[in-house]
Protein backbone atom coordinates (compact mmCIF):
# COMPACT_ATOMS: atom_id res chain seq x y z
CA UNK A 1 0.00 0.00 0.00
CA UNK A 2 1.19 3.18 -0.39
CA UNK A 3 -0.03 6.19 1.39
CA UNK A 4 -0.64 9.75 -0.36
CA UNK A 5 -2.01 13.08 0.37
CA UNK A 6 -3.24 15.72 -1.92
CA UNK A 7 -5.78 18.18 -2.30
CA UNK A 8 -9.31 17.86 -4.82
CA UNK A 9 -12.82 18.50 -5.49
CA UNK A 10 -15.32 16.74 -5.17
CA UNK A 11 -16.72 15.99 -8.63
CA UNK A 12 -19.29 12.96 -7.49
CA UNK A 13 -20.85 10.64 -4.95
CA UNK A 14 -22.05 7.14 -5.38
CA UNK A 15 -23.45 5.02 -3.07
CA UNK A 16 -21.61 1.92 -1.94
CA UNK A 17 -23.09 -0.72 -0.12
CA UNK A 18 -24.90 0.38 3.59
CA UNK A 19 -22.68 3.00 4.47
CA UNK A 20 -19.95 3.32 2.53
CA UNK A 21 -19.78 5.83 -0.53
CA UNK A 22 -17.57 5.85 -3.69
CA UNK A 23 -16.13 9.63 -4.09
CA UNK A 24 -14.45 10.98 -7.29
CA UNK A 25 -11.90 14.00 -6.99
CA UNK A 26 -10.09 15.95 -9.37
CA UNK A 27 -6.76 16.87 -7.55
CA UNK A 28 -4.12 18.85 -8.00
CA UNK A 29 -1.20 16.24 -8.66
CA UNK A 30 -2.72 12.87 -9.00
CA UNK A 31 -5.35 14.10 -11.32
CA UNK A 32 -9.33 12.14 -11.26
CA UNK A 33 -8.97 9.83 -8.99
CA UNK A 34 -11.71 7.45 -7.67
CA UNK A 35 -11.69 6.15 -3.66
CA UNK A 36 -13.82 5.05 -1.17
CA UNK A 37 -14.73 6.33 2.07
CA UNK A 38 -15.87 4.12 4.70
CA UNK A 39 -18.87 4.89 6.81
CA UNK A 40 -19.47 8.13 5.53
CA UNK A 41 -23.17 7.45 5.27
CA UNK A 42 -23.48 6.70 9.01
CA UNK A 43 -24.96 9.64 11.06
CA UNK A 44 -21.72 9.21 13.78
CA UNK A 45 -19.57 9.89 10.70
CA UNK A 46 -17.67 12.74 12.12
CA UNK A 47 -16.00 13.86 8.27
CA UNK A 48 -18.41 12.52 5.78
CA UNK A 49 -20.42 16.23 5.40
CA UNK A 50 -17.04 17.01 3.82
CA UNK A 51 -16.82 14.49 0.66
CA UNK A 52 -19.62 16.25 -1.30
CA UNK A 53 -19.61 17.36 -4.40
CA UNK A 54 -18.44 20.73 -4.61
CA UNK A 55 -16.27 20.80 -2.10
CA UNK A 56 -12.47 21.19 -1.93
CA UNK A 57 -10.93 18.82 0.63
CA UNK A 58 -7.36 18.09 2.08
CA UNK A 59 -7.46 14.31 1.63
CA UNK A 60 -4.58 11.22 2.60
CA UNK A 61 -5.70 8.36 0.73
CA UNK A 62 -3.65 4.99 0.44
CA UNK A 63 -3.88 2.85 -2.95
CA UNK A 64 -5.68 -0.13 -2.70
CA UNK A 65 -6.73 -2.99 -5.85
CA UNK A 66 -9.21 -1.02 -7.50
CA UNK A 67 -10.40 2.18 -5.99
CA UNK A 68 -8.17 4.15 -3.37
CA UNK A 69 -8.99 4.36 0.19
CA UNK A 70 -9.58 8.05 1.82
CA UNK A 71 -8.36 7.62 5.46
CA UNK A 72 -8.60 11.29 6.20
CA UNK A 73 -10.23 14.34 5.25
CA UNK A 74 -10.01 18.31 6.16
CA UNK A 75 -11.94 20.71 4.26
CA UNK A 76 -10.01 23.19 2.42
CA UNK A 77 -13.03 25.61 1.06
CA UNK A 78 -16.74 25.27 1.64
CA UNK A 79 -18.02 26.00 -2.12
CA UNK A 80 -21.09 23.91 -1.62
CA UNK A 81 -22.25 26.30 1.24
CA UNK A 82 -21.98 29.42 -0.98
CA UNK A 83 -23.72 27.22 -4.05
CA UNK A 84 -26.11 25.03 -3.16
CA UNK A 85 -28.90 27.52 -1.72
CA UNK A 86 -29.07 29.50 -5.26
CA UNK A 87 -30.68 27.51 -8.69
CA UNK A 88 -28.60 29.55 -10.76
CA UNK A 89 -25.30 29.11 -8.86
CA UNK A 90 -26.04 25.63 -8.14
CA UNK A 91 -27.07 24.65 -11.68
CA UNK A 92 -24.18 26.10 -13.33
CA UNK A 93 -21.89 24.26 -10.58
CA UNK A 94 -23.33 20.96 -11.49
CA UNK A 95 -22.74 21.91 -15.44
CA UNK A 96 -18.88 22.88 -14.02
CA UNK A 97 -18.20 19.65 -11.73
CA UNK A 98 -19.77 17.34 -14.77
CA UNK A 99 -17.88 18.89 -17.67
CA UNK A 100 -14.27 18.42 -15.34
CA UNK A 101 -15.27 15.33 -14.99
CA UNK A 102 -15.56 14.39 -18.83
CA UNK A 103 -12.51 16.35 -20.18
CA UNK A 104 -10.43 14.51 -17.53
CA UNK A 105 -11.34 11.02 -19.03
CA UNK A 106 -8.13 8.83 -17.41
CA UNK A 107 -7.70 8.22 -14.07
CA UNK A 108 -4.56 8.88 -12.24
CA UNK A 109 -3.11 11.43 -15.62
CA UNK A 110 -1.95 14.87 -14.27
CA UNK A 111 -4.69 17.51 -14.52
CA UNK A 112 -3.27 20.71 -12.87
CA UNK A 113 -4.73 23.42 -15.17
CA UNK A 114 -8.19 22.10 -15.46
CA UNK A 115 -7.76 21.60 -11.20
CA UNK A 116 -6.92 25.20 -11.46
CA UNK A 117 -9.69 26.13 -13.38
CA UNK A 118 -11.92 24.34 -11.28
CA UNK A 119 -11.13 25.95 -8.14
CA UNK A 120 -11.02 30.02 -9.57
CA UNK A 121 -14.89 29.04 -11.17
CA UNK A 122 -16.22 27.16 -8.06
CA UNK A 123 -14.55 29.96 -5.96
CA UNK A 124 -15.95 32.89 -8.46
CA UNK A 125 -19.37 31.00 -8.09
CA UNK A 126 -19.69 30.91 -4.19
CA UNK A 127 -18.77 34.52 -3.99
CA UNK A 128 -21.57 35.41 -5.88
CA UNK A 129 -20.00 38.44 -7.69
CA UNK A 130 -20.13 37.29 -10.95
CA UNK A 131 -23.22 36.08 -13.22
CA UNK A 132 -23.23 32.36 -12.88
CA UNK A 133 -23.56 31.92 -16.75
CA UNK A 134 -20.76 33.92 -17.16
CA UNK A 135 -18.81 31.93 -15.22
CA UNK A 136 -19.59 28.53 -16.55
CA UNK A 137 -18.64 30.11 -19.76
CA UNK A 138 -15.64 31.25 -19.12
CA UNK A 139 -15.03 27.78 -17.51
CA UNK A 140 -16.16 25.98 -20.23
CA UNK A 141 -14.04 28.12 -22.81
CA UNK A 142 -11.28 27.65 -21.13
CA UNK A 143 -11.48 24.10 -20.65
CA UNK A 144 -11.99 23.50 -24.31
CA UNK A 145 -9.05 25.51 -25.22
CA UNK A 146 -6.75 22.79 -22.31
CA UNK A 147 -8.41 19.92 -24.39
CA UNK A 148 -7.22 21.31 -27.91
CA UNK A 149 -11.44 21.56 -28.39
CA UNK A 150 -11.16 25.97 -28.22
CA UNK A 151 -12.83 27.37 -31.22
CA UNK A 152 -11.28 29.79 -33.39
CA UNK A 153 -12.99 33.19 -32.65
CA UNK A 154 -10.84 35.79 -34.98
CA UNK A 155 -9.08 34.13 -37.33
CA UNK A 156 -10.83 31.63 -39.59
CA UNK A 157 -10.90 28.04 -38.64
CA UNK A 158 -10.16 26.25 -41.38
CA UNK A 159 -8.13 28.67 -43.66
CA UNK A 160 -6.14 31.02 -40.61
CA UNK A 161 -7.13 34.08 -43.15
CA UNK A 162 -7.17 37.03 -39.87
CA UNK A 163 -10.25 37.89 -38.91
CA UNK A 164 -12.83 39.50 -37.95
CA UNK A 165 -14.90 36.91 -40.06
CA UNK A 166 -19.14 37.25 -39.88
CA UNK A 167 -19.64 33.11 -39.30
CA UNK A 168 -19.60 30.83 -36.98
CA UNK A 169 -19.46 26.95 -37.74
CA UNK A 170 -19.15 24.22 -34.65
CA UNK A 171 -18.21 21.19 -37.06
CA UNK A 172 -15.45 23.71 -38.89
CA UNK A 173 -13.93 24.52 -35.18
CA UNK A 174 -15.59 28.14 -34.96
CA UNK A 175 -15.39 31.45 -37.18
CA UNK A 176 -15.14 30.76 -40.80
CA UNK A 177 -13.97 33.32 -43.65
CA UNK A 178 -16.80 33.86 -46.52
CA UNK A 179 -14.65 31.54 -49.10
CA UNK A 180 -14.57 28.51 -46.32
CA UNK A 181 -18.22 29.31 -44.83
CA UNK A 182 -20.18 25.93 -45.04
CA UNK A 183 -24.07 25.19 -44.93
CA UNK A 184 -25.71 26.69 -41.99
CA UNK A 185 -22.90 28.63 -40.20
CA UNK A 186 -24.87 31.06 -38.06
CA UNK A 187 -24.05 34.92 -37.87
CA UNK A 188 -23.50 36.12 -34.56
CA UNK A 189 -23.11 39.93 -33.77
CA UNK A 190 -19.92 41.44 -32.95
CA UNK A 191 -20.53 41.81 -29.86
CA UNK A 192 -21.14 37.99 -29.32
CA UNK A 193 -17.41 37.33 -30.76
CA UNK A 194 -16.03 39.90 -28.40
CA UNK A 195 -17.84 38.15 -25.60
CA UNK A 196 -16.39 34.71 -26.60
CA UNK A 197 -12.68 36.57 -26.69
CA UNK A 198 -13.13 38.28 -23.31
CA UNK A 199 -14.13 34.87 -21.48
CA UNK A 200 -11.30 32.73 -22.87
CA UNK A 201 -8.86 35.97 -21.84
CA UNK A 202 -10.20 36.80 -18.76
CA UNK A 203 -11.32 40.16 -19.98
CA UNK A 204 -14.17 40.41 -16.78
CA UNK A 205 -15.06 44.73 -17.48
CA UNK A 206 -15.74 43.56 -21.09
CA UNK A 207 -18.09 39.81 -20.07
CA UNK A 208 -19.91 41.81 -17.27
CA UNK A 209 -20.95 44.65 -19.74
CA UNK A 210 -22.57 42.79 -21.96
CA UNK A 211 -26.09 42.53 -23.24
CA UNK A 212 -28.49 40.21 -21.79
CA UNK A 213 -28.90 38.63 -25.61
CA UNK A 214 -25.31 38.55 -25.96
CA UNK A 215 -24.98 36.62 -23.04
CA UNK A 216 -27.70 34.21 -24.11
CA UNK A 217 -26.18 33.70 -27.74
CA UNK A 218 -22.48 33.55 -26.73
CA UNK A 219 -24.12 30.63 -24.06
CA UNK A 220 -25.82 28.67 -26.85
CA UNK A 221 -22.73 28.75 -29.19
CA UNK A 222 -20.11 27.45 -25.97
CA UNK A 223 -22.83 24.78 -25.02
CA UNK A 224 -22.90 23.62 -29.33
CA UNK A 225 -19.28 23.70 -29.70
CA UNK A 226 -18.81 21.60 -26.35
CA UNK A 227 -21.03 18.58 -26.78
CA UNK A 228 -20.05 19.00 -30.45
CA UNK A 229 -16.86 17.85 -29.32
CA UNK A 230 -17.56 15.85 -26.64
CA UNK A 231 -20.28 13.90 -29.09
CA UNK A 232 -22.88 13.62 -25.95
CA UNK A 233 -24.84 15.96 -24.24
CA UNK A 234 -24.19 16.78 -21.16
CA UNK A 235 -26.55 16.30 -18.55
CA UNK A 236 -26.73 19.30 -16.46
CA UNK A 237 -26.47 21.22 -18.79
CA UNK A 238 -29.94 22.11 -19.90
CA UNK A 239 -30.71 22.89 -16.37
CA UNK A 240 -28.55 26.01 -16.50
CA UNK A 241 -30.51 29.17 -15.72
CA UNK A 242 -29.37 31.79 -17.89
CA UNK A 243 -30.52 34.73 -17.03
CA UNK A 244 -28.91 37.30 -15.74
CA UNK A 245 -28.72 37.32 -11.84
CA UNK A 246 -26.80 39.91 -9.14
CA UNK A 247 -26.05 38.39 -6.09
Amino acid sequence: MALYRDTGVVLRVQKLGEADRIVTMLTGRHGKVRTVAKGVRRTRSRWGARLEPFNHVDVQCYTGRSLDIVTQAQTVDAFGAGIVGDYGRYTAGCAILETADRIVAEEGEPALRVYLLLVGALRALADGERDASLVLDAFLLRAMSHAGWAPAINDCARCAEPGPHPAFNVAAGGAVCPSCRPPGSVLPSRETFGLLDALLHGDWATADAAAPAVRRDTSGLVAAHLQWHMERQLRSLPLVERRPSRA
